[in-house]
């Protein structure tokens, strides 16, 4: 009788353990359990009736590419912004090399530090300062910066609120272009002479 007393004992308390173990995890950890075992079974299914196709060519790396060649290769290369308004006119900079949006940094937005959270400190992630020692938002993308072309002018503007623009790497003779106004000192006249 001893010999079974002590294996079921054993066998109970195992029982036991498993039980109070499975109790403790409480309706909501075990849902979020079951959703994520059924987005993991969904996308093993999709993939297994519809993989990924591989291809011999890719038209994206090759825009790519061409942007690379376009405006990485030449320094101080021109670039030709129209910018359309709400009323339908369009105006124009002439800018040495891309303009800039504001959400664009130099630094990583985030930084790592060691965080004070009681006791369950760790490490966290951050927003970390500009170059200029400010903390940007990231919220003023639609706000742009560049040199002018010709005086080396510092020249600042803003898309949305219907105003729109366009981006070349050399001036064009589009119709809707043609009564563009200049917006800063350059005018494509005198870069066009300048280039001569």
């Amino acid at each position: 009788m001893r010999r079974l007393t002590r294996p079921l004992t054993a066998a109970l308390t195992a029982s036991a353990l498993l039980f109070g173990a499975t109790a403790c995890t409480g309706d909501d950890n075990s849902s979020r359990q079951k959703e994520s075992r059924a987005r993991s079974s969904n996308y093993d299914q999709l993939v297994a009736r519809q993989p990924a196709r591989t291809g011999s060519y890719s038209p994206t790396r090759e825009t790519k590419n061409f942007w690379v060649d376009t405006w990485m290769k030449t320094p101080n290369k021109l670039s030709y912004v129209y910018i359309q308004n709400a009323s339908g006119a369009y105006g124009y900079f002439v800018l040495k090399g891309l303009p800039v949006s504001y959400c664009v940094s130099l630094l990583p937005p985030e930084v790592k530090t060691r965080g004070d959270l009681g006791e369950y400190d760790g490490d966290l992630i951050v927003q970390g300062p500009s170059m200029d020692g400010t903390y940007s938002s990231n919220t003023n993308c639609g706000a742009y910066y560049g040199k002018d072309a010709t005086t080396g002018a510092y020249v600042e503007f803003s898309v949305g609120q219907n105003q729109s623009y366009f981006l070349y790497d050399q001036p064009l003779e589009l119709p809707q272009f043609q009564g563009a106004k200049p917006l800063g000192p350059s005018r494509i006249e005198d870069v066009k002479k300048q280039k001569q």
